[in-house]
C-alpha cells in the first residue's frame, strides 16, 4: 500500500509540473545586455503583442553587423529554421528604447530562409519605413522583435511562419510557411 501511495504522489507531482509547463500565461521579455565590447544583447522569455505569444530566443549564428545606416548582408544560418522568434542585437544603439505604442522609423532588409534571397529592402528603395510598434501594422514578429531596440541600433530577427505570413504567401519571394530573416536599423522614434 505504501508503494501505491508513493507512486500516486510521484504521478500527481509530475502531472502538476507538466500542466505548469503548458501554461499559456504571457510574461514580459527580459533583455540582458552583454558587455559593451561585444555589442550583443541576449533576449529570452516570452512576450505578448497583438494577441500572439512567442518565446524569444537568441540568434545562434548571426549575420555580420556591418555599419549602421548602410544596407547589411544577411547570412542564412545552416540547418533547419527555428520554430520560435529569435533576436540578436548586431549593433546596440545609444538612444532611447522603442516600446509598444511608439511610432518608429526603420531601415530593413528581408531574406526568405528557404531561398536565401532578398525579397524586400527599404534601402534599395532609399525610403525608410514608418509604423507604430505593437499596433498590428506589421507582422507579429516585427511587433514583438523590435520592442526594446535602441535608436541607432541594428537587430537581426528570425521570424517563424506563425509570426510572419503563415500558410499564405504574400507575394513573390516568400513561400507559404516560410521563415523570414530581417536586419532592422532603428533610425528614430518619431
Amino acid at each position: 500500500m505504501t508503494r501505491v501511495r508513493t507512486w500516486s504522489f510521484v504521478l500527481l507531482v509530475a502531472s502538476g509540473v507538466v500542466l505548469a509547463a503548458c501554461s499559456n500565461s504571457a510574461a514580459s521579455t527580459t533583455t540582458t545586455a552583454a558587455p559593451a565590447s561585444t555589442g550583443t544583447t541576449a533576449t529570452t522569455g516570452t512576450t505578448a503583442t497583438t494577441g500572439a505569444t512567442a518565446t524569444v530566443g537568441t540568434v545562434s549564428d548571426p549575420s555580420a553587423a556591418g555599419t549602421f545606416g548602410t544596407e547589411p548582408t544577411i547570412t542564412v544560418p545552416p540547418g533547419a529554421p527555428p520554430t520560435q522568434l529569435e533576436s540578436k542585437d548586431l549593433i546596440v544603439g545609444t538612444g532611447p528604447a522603442a516600446k509598444a505604442g511608439d511610432p518608429v522609423t526603420v531601415q530593413y532588409v528581408g531574406v526568405a530562409y528557404s531561398s536565401g534571397k532578398v525579397f524586400d529592402s527599404s534601402w534599395s528603395r532609399n525610403q525608410p519605413f514608418q509604423f507604430t510598434l505593437g499596433e498590428g501594422q506589421v507582422i507579429p514578429g516585427w511587433d514583438q522583435g523590435v520592442v526594446g531596440m535602441q535608436v541607432g541600433g541594428r537587430r537581426e530577427l528570425i521570424i517563424p511562419p506563425n509570426l510572419a505570413y503563415g500558410a499564405t504567401s504574400p507575394g513573390a519571394g516568400i513561400a507559404p510557411n516560410d521563415t523570414l530573416i530581417f536586419i532592422v536599423d532603428l533610425v528614430k522614434i518619431n
